[in-house]
């Protein structure tokens, strides 16, 4: 039995395991046994880090909670040296320590039982009796060993501004023996310098070490966070109305003296502030200094290369078009002939600087962009290919039969340098023609970044689908330069007839005309499955996945992908990728895993990169495959499409599940069968093109899961977020 008390309680005892962590906050539900109950508890609280096997002192207090009972919920914790033999074994077995890992640990345990700590701190080359352990190894747990004592004495210090052992590693790594006075003097620093610390915990590291509430530098801290959030939701900048009602909201302070630091930001060049149009309206719009230059930086070299009189395909001019026509039509290897539309978007890309080519999926995009390709080969001259994801150039390369390289790639971007871009304005690339596709997908200071490696005599034509979701960085570069007027843009609309056929491509340009779509039962393309409870409508999709797609088509699982409106919820990508792992890819005792806390990673598992690495080259929506797990060595290895990528345990935050994805991340890609779960409780984002650009990601099938309620209510929203940009108005302007 456990007491129940109003008064705070201290624990002594060892985590058996972990039943949930939140590694956003490190939130984290555990089964503890104390020393002086015989039953296991739970307990809940900031755990993050914290390994089956874990020697705990807790203090805290008994509550009861609704539907679980009876829990302890802790309010501070130090973690302890495990007594027992199998205690250490396990701590030690972790992944805790590189360089040890289960078996190591089980042997070394066996080895030098309860003295086994006393071995490793005092006299560590005495490791050597164990089997398997030589010098290098030595090395690697010594040094590791080290590590975790000082991350130990830094977790201490932060803990006690309530930050988890997770986010301790991370500002040791940064920061190393000057992490505790960096957190001191410059707390704001951490979420400026470290992924995955925000705002929002480094101001409260900041109140708990005395800074004020209206602390200049917290002031200044939160508008920068306020600026970088509406980033995050695409916005280039804030109206000034807008951005002091948000930061008031985050700050808690008056509006004067958020606007006061505003002031003082611009003194100090930290933002930008210009009276801008967007829309119909005129603004004073306040900008991160990185992205007021990129909207600069890109209307200008808008208008250099539109105004450029030197042309590297000046002979196109006086091309006899007609003949060129012909020509293509008669040695074209499918016997496609070009339509009139799409002659007219070839022409246009090879007389102007600039072009645009946009449409939608069967409307004969790649066909005419393989049609400039033969004619430029014929006149002997280069093109380059890009697409900003690595699977959406591997695609373009596939449908051209020429090379095609992500965009990073493509500028050689150089991680000893502090990730610059190597091509640039003096070192522009070596091509007549630049052939970009997906460029919805591109956001505004990659675009700027781009467009700064272009010659001024050579000539860009950017494809892509503007009714598809913008980009997941800010700006709306693609539907902002057509909205602009000046680019030269070419929209085909007609699908071709064997694109008809598709019941897929049919109902994607239902959907973009706001007509809801069709489920013919004749074809096998197009499916829908009424469920209108979250958790069964999860579970449906994780069957589908499994069972009914492999059993009834002969396509395997690992073919089908799942997108989702939302990451929370029974239907949201969390929940489904755990679902999908535990079917899919469930414990076997002959392969690795790795835990953290609730959060599980085996060999074979689907994932996905959340952030761009420029030192590893991996890239934000990059999609790999687990293939080697090692705890010994404190690493997982992930294959990606054309490299192997080793991650250390610590950097696992920059990795998630894909089984399940949200749409966003599915953007550039394609599969041959897209499963959706479309319910009303993801009215929030139910919007047309979010469920246009999800139905166009699929090449052989699609299957919707939920009502058909879902599917009218985005249909009917044709409302694109809204986002502040100027980019318009600065092309027709500068």
């Amino acid at each position: 039995m456990t007491p129940s008390t109003e008064n705070s309680v201290t624990l002594t005892g060892v985590v058996e395991r972990i039943t949930f962590t939140n590694p956003e906050n490190g939130y984290t539900v555990a089964r503890f046994k104390p020393d002086k109950y015989y039953d296991l508890i739970t307990i809940v609280g900031p755990l993050a880090e914290v390994h089956p096997g874990a020697r705990l002192k807790i203090t805290g207090r008994w509550k009861t909670h609704p539907r679980y009972g009876e829990q302890f919920a802790i309010e501070r914790y130090v973690e302890e040296m495990p007594a027992t033999v199998e205690g250490i074994r396990r701590y030690l077995g972790s992944g805790l320590i590189k360089g040890i890992g289960p078996v190591t640990a089980r042997r070394i345990a066996e080895k030098f039982g309860q003295y086994t700590l006393d071995v490793i701190e005092q006299d560590i080359h005495r490791l050597a009796e164990v089997e398997g352990i030589g010098p290098k190894r030595i090395q690697m747990i010594a040094t590791a060993w080290e590590a975790q004592k000082q991350i130990k004495e830094i977790m201490l210090f932060l803990q006690t501004h309530q930050v988890s052992t997770h986010l301790a590693v991370k500002i040791y790594k940064t920061y190393g023996d000057r992490a505790i006075s960096v957190v001191k003097n410059d707390p704001y620093r951490l979420a400026r310098d470290i992924f995955g610390v925000g705002f929002l915990t480094a101001d409260k590291i900041a109140r708990n070490i005395g800074i004020a509430v209206d602390a200049p530098e917290r002031i200044a801290a939160g508008i920068e966070y306020t600026l970088n959030r509406l980033a995050d939701d695409g916005h280039v900048f804030a109206p000034r109305g807008h951005l002091v009602e948000a930061a008031v909201k985050i700050l808690g302070v008056a509006a004067e003296q958020v606007d006061m630091q505003i002031e003082a930001l611009r003194q100090e060049e930290r933002v930008q502030i210009e009276s801008v149009t967007a829309g119909d309206n005129a603004v004073e719009a306040v900008y991160l200094p990185a992205f007021y230059h990129a909207e600069v930086g890109t209307a200008r070299r808008v208008r250099r290369l539109l105004d450029a009189p030197q042309s590297r395909l000046a002979g196109f001019a006086g091309l006899d078009w007609p003949r060129a026509f012909e020509w293509l039509s008669a040695t074209d290897p499918d016997g496609v002939a070009l339509a009139d539309r799409q002659k007219e978007a070839v022409q246009m890309a090879l007389t102007h600087k600039l072009s645009i080519l946009t449409g939608g999926p069967g409307t004969g995009k790649t066909s005419t962009v393989r049609a400039i390709l033969r004619l430029l080969a014929r006149q002997g001259k280069r093109a380059l290919l890009a697409a900003p994801t690595g699977r959406a150039a591997k695609r373009l390369a596939e449908s051209t039969g020429q090379e095609a390289k992500t965009i990073h790639r493509l500028l050689e971007v150089s991680p000893s340098e502090g990730f610059k871009f190597q091509r640039n304005e003096d070192n522009p690339l070596e091509c007549d023609m630049l052939i970009v596709d997906e460029c919805s997908m591109i956001d505004l200071v990659l675009m700027n970044s781009l467009l700064k490696a272009v010659h001024p005599a050579t000539h860009v034509l950017l494809v892509g689908d503007a009714d598809q979701l913008p980009s997941v960085g800010a700006g709306n570069v693609l539907r902002d330069f057509i909205a602009g007027g000046v680019i030269p843009t070419t929209r085909l609309d007609v699908i071709f007839r064997q694109a008809a056929n598709s019941t897929i491509i049919v109902n994607a340009h239902r959907i973009n005309r706001g007509e809801m779509p069709l489920f013919p039962k004749d074809r096998q393309d197009f499916y829908f499955f009424g469920k209108e409870d979250p958790a069964e409508a999860a579970d449906l999709v994780v069957d589908i996945v499994a069972r009914r797609i492999p059993e009834k088509f002969g396509i395997p699982s690992q073919d089908i992908q799942v997108l989702s409106p939302m990451h929370r919820g029974h239907a949201g990508a969390r929940a489904l990728n755990e679902k999908l792992q535990a079917r899919l890819n469930p414990l076997r005792y002959d392969r690795p895993e790795y835990r953290n806390g609730s959060r599980v990673f085996r060999l074979g598992d689907r994932v996905l990169q959340l952030r761009n690495n420029y030192d590893k080259d991996v890239f934000n929506g990059d999609i790999g495959q687990i293939v080697r797990i090692d705890l010994e060595a404190g690493e997982i290895g992930v294959e990606f499409e054309d490299r192997l990528v080793g991650y250390d345990l610590s950097e696992l935050d920059e990795l998630t599940l894909a089984y399940a994805m949200s749409v966003h991340k599915s953007q550039g890609s394609e599969y041959p069968v897209v499963v959706m779960p479309i319910l009303t409780q993801h009215y929030m984002l139910l919007q047309r093109n979010l469920l246009y650009t999800a139905v166009t990601r699929a090449r052989r099938m699609v299957v919707l899961v939920g009502t058909r309620k879902a599917i009218a209510m985005a249909v009917r929203n044709d409302k694109i977020a809204a986002r502040w940009s100027a980019l318009p108005t600065r092309l027709q302007t500068i």
